[in-house]
């Protein structure tokens, strides 16, 4: 399917835990998105993670005070949106890989601590099908408050084509 089949076929906006893995190569205990609801393709996507206590950070991050990391919150944010342009290209198992490039005005409002549930709103602000280079707003939010927003730039990585 090219870029442009891409664009007129149906899409689906919702990706389960089955298509989020299809999607992105992140596995237990680093794939931070339950669900992604809500997705406009190319544009925007809200993501759902149920923070759990059983995660492993929460056995040093802090004892006694269970918090989650502020990296971990980002990185939940950009998987939100690696799977919002994944899905957009239509690019499950394919072995599309994305990398962080840059994270800019980033702030943690807002502890998120064991049985929060956390919206991983995520918009574009630069980005077209088939390219390499995106930059993404993203907000964490808890119990309709702000817990962590950022903005942040990713590649992503096609596989190469067969010779």
């Amino acid at each position: 399917m090219n870029a442009k089949d891409n664009e007129t076929a149906e899409f689906e906006t919702t990706a389960d835990l089955a298509m989020i893995q299809r999607i992105l190569p992140h596995r237990y205990p680093f794939l931070l998105v339950d669900k992604v609801i809500d997705m406009v393709r190319f544009k925007s996507a809200l993501g759902i993670k149920n923070v759990t206590f059983n995660e492993p950070h929460f056995q040093g991050h802090f004892p006694g005070e269970p918090i989650m990391p502020g990296v971990m919150i980002v990185e939940a944010l950009a998987q939100t949106s690696a799977v919002l342009v994944g899905h957009s290209m239509a690019s499950a198992d394919e072995d599309v890989s994305v990398y962080f490039m840059s994270i800019d005005n980033c702030k943690f409002r807002r502890k998120v601590v064991p049985g929060d549930v956390m919206s991983l709103r995520v918009e574009t602000m630069r980005g077209k099908p088939g390219g390499k280079v995106w930059k993404f707003l993203g907000e964490a939010i808890v119990e309709d408050t702000v817990a962590a927003q950022a903005e942040f730039t990713a590649m992503i990585s096609f596989p190469q084509a067969a010779a």
